[in-house]
């Protein structure tokens, strides 16, 4: 087996990723919130990560299921100002993915991301693993609404929780919040789409939060990169390690 490589320099990372997709047949990129920092959102476990910033409450708790169902004012608060980021446009790797797409390079998105960026740029097989802000729906009728139709804050109770203009009915976000269980069919999609790829980009994503970090281990193919600044699980298993800025490594 030939050892890993390790490329730090942005433009070498790009030419280096440019060789090897080059190569590939059926690409798959899985990603994190480092895929979307270029963007302007902030990602969650790095040292100027939305968790180690101060809050009233931690922030895993406030993205809790039971959270929500208890303290649905301080959850929304919370909700609109570090979860929806409607001004955040697509950067460089966001772009080259939906390129590789429309090349027919590329087979899947599989995102952990909730901001709808890839979809943005314009890639069309996105697999959200934790849902989307994108998407907030009417837990009564089902009606579904809009990220900027939350932001708006025309339909809400006295405690500034949204609530279905249709019926009344409350309004939860398409999200997985912890304590909430992955949508099966969105998994058993990611898990046909990594197993049946030739090449793997694992992106922006530290692998600890299971059960979507699992889902690299259904990788069989030949060629497994890693572009994230810092060592993951897989990193022993990577042919290439990038540890540049994602977007410029996506530069090509």
């Amino acid at each position: 087996m030939s050892s890993t490589v390790t490329i730090t320099d942005a433009s070498e990372a790009a030419a280096e990723l440019a060789r090897r997709v080059e190569r590939a047949h059926r690409i798959v990129f899985f990603g994190g919130a480092g895929v979307s920092t270029a963007s302007g959102i902030l990602d969650f476990r790095s040292v100027d990560g939305l968790y180690s910033q101060q809050f009233d409450y931690p922030p895993e708790t406030m993205l809790s299921h039971g959270f929500y169902e208890t303290h649905p004012a301080e959850f929304y608060e919370f909700y609109r100002t570090k979860m929806i980021a409607l001004g955040a446009k697509p950067n460089q790797a966001h772009l080259k993915l939906a390129e590789l797409e429309r090349e027919e390079k590329l087979t899947a998105v599989v995102t952990q991301n909730i901001d709808g960026l890839h979809q943005a740029a314009g890639s069309k097989n996105v697999l959200e693993l934790h849902g989307s802000v994108h998407r907030n729906i009417c837990r009564r009728c089902g009606a579904t609404y809009s990220a900027e139709w939350i932001m708006a804050r025309e339909h809400e109770d006295d405690r500034g929780v949204p609530v279905c203009p249709e019926c009344g009915g409350p309004i939860k976000p398409d999200v997985v919040l912890y304590g909430e269980s992955l949508d099966d069919r969105v998994v058993q999609e990611s898990v046909r789409a990594i197993r049946e790829a030739d090449m793997l980009i694992v992106g922006g994503t530290s692998l600890v939060v299971y059960p979507a970090a699992g889902l690299v281990d259904y990788f069989l193919g030949r060629e497994l990169v890693v572009v994230n600044r810092d060592q993951i699980p897989v990193s022993s298993r990577a042919s290439v390690i990038i540890q540049a800025d994602i977007a410029k490594a996506f530069d090509f």
